[in-house]
């Protein structure tokens, strides 16, 4: 049963740029000061974690890295040493579909921000990606090293650093004392408590072609919902088209899939994974997710078919999936 103050609390959202992306912090309070008071801390972990992990300031450590590939270890911070080592963990099990150090593609082949007339040939496509090898990543624990074997290699997390920065940010609100909320990292969200009514927060599952037109929705209370898909940056070609997603076994940008979401208990896992799910297809993607634990998916393909993965119930008279 809510409690008796629960009807005099409200949704307080702020949306900032951070980590070149849009975050909207929603903070359930009584009052505008507290929840400003208690987002800004947010804010500033959000910040934190962005030094660490940008290659756009060249005194990052990413940066430093990067810098030292093929050349020498860097010393870094325990935390980047474990999201690295978290990181090559997911790349493992998904066979290198996602993969870190996709920082190294050769990006003169793929801008999907022009007219792509036609797909570069296969040996060319290969050679964009030569660089893009997890296992090129060498990890000295005792000394807290990172080294790229390769020169021209680099580290990068955009596959990982938005979900991570939620999951932060959701635990430093939840310390301060911010009972219910929700950290949106421009799409990765994370969530806690439930809405001022006491009903669970949820979350509409858009339709690719329609996306102010959800097909769908489900409760992700105290859950984290992560989605990648191709109906934003994308090229047609020969009628075919090809997501902005390379896949970095082949050089060739990915199709099949239109999008991919993923709900589990942590926004970086869900992050990490949806990129690969739509590298892997659907069959095998969902094959990778139907042995992983408390974590979900739902895809939708090229053919506007929904595919869900073995935990997730669909209730067709109300338009609602279930996350059983």
């Amino acid at each position: 049963m809510p409690s008796a103050n629960l009807t005099t609390q409200q949704v307080f959202k702020q949306s900032m740029k951070l980590m070149g992306n849009q975050f909207e912090i929603s903070v359930v309070a009584n009052n505008l000061a507290f929840a400003d008071e208690k987002t800004q801390l947010a804010v500033t972990e959000i910040k934190r974690i962005e030094q660490l992990l940008t290659t756009f300031k060249p005194d990052s450590q990413t940066n430093k890295i990067n810098e030292n590939a093929g050349i020498a270890p860097v010393k870094v911070d325990t935390e980047v040493f474990h999201l690295i080592q978290r990181s090559i963990r997911i790349s493992e099990i998904s066979q290198g579909a996602f993969d870190i150090t996709y920082g190294s593609l050769d990006k003169r082949f793929w801008n999907f921000d022009t007219q792509m007339e036609s797909l570069p040939d296969k040996e060319s496509a290969k050679k964009s990606v030569s660089l893009i090898n997890y296992k090129n990543v060498v990890l000295d624990l005792k000394a807290q090293t990172v080294f790229l074997k390769e020169k021209g290699m680099r580290i990068g997390f955009g596959g990982i650093g938005k979900g991570y920065a939620a999951d932060r940010a959701k635990r430093i609100l939840q310390e301060a004392g911010v009972e219910s909320g929700i950290v949106n990292a421009s799409g990765d969200l994370s969530t806690w408590g439930t809405q001022p009514s006491g009903k669970p927060w949820t979350v509409g599952i858009a339709d690719p072609e329609h996306k102010s037109n959800p097909f769908s929705f489900m409760d992700i209370s105290n859950m984290a919902i992560a989605t990648s898909g191709n109906y934003e940056k994308f090229a047609v070609i020969n009628g075919k088209k090809y997501s902005h997603t390379i896949d970095p076994h082949t050089g060739f940008p990915v199709s099949g899939i239109k999008s991919v979401s993923i709900i589990c208990p942590q926004a970086e896992l869900a992050d990490a994974l949806a990129t690969p799910v739509m590298v892997m297809g659907v069959e095998v993607g969902l094959n990778l997710i139907n042995q992983l634990s408390n974590i979900a998916c739902i895809i939708i393909d090229d053919y506007n078919q929904l595919h869900t993965s073995k935990n997730i119930n669909i209730n067709p008279t109300k338009g609602q999936l279930n996350y059983a």
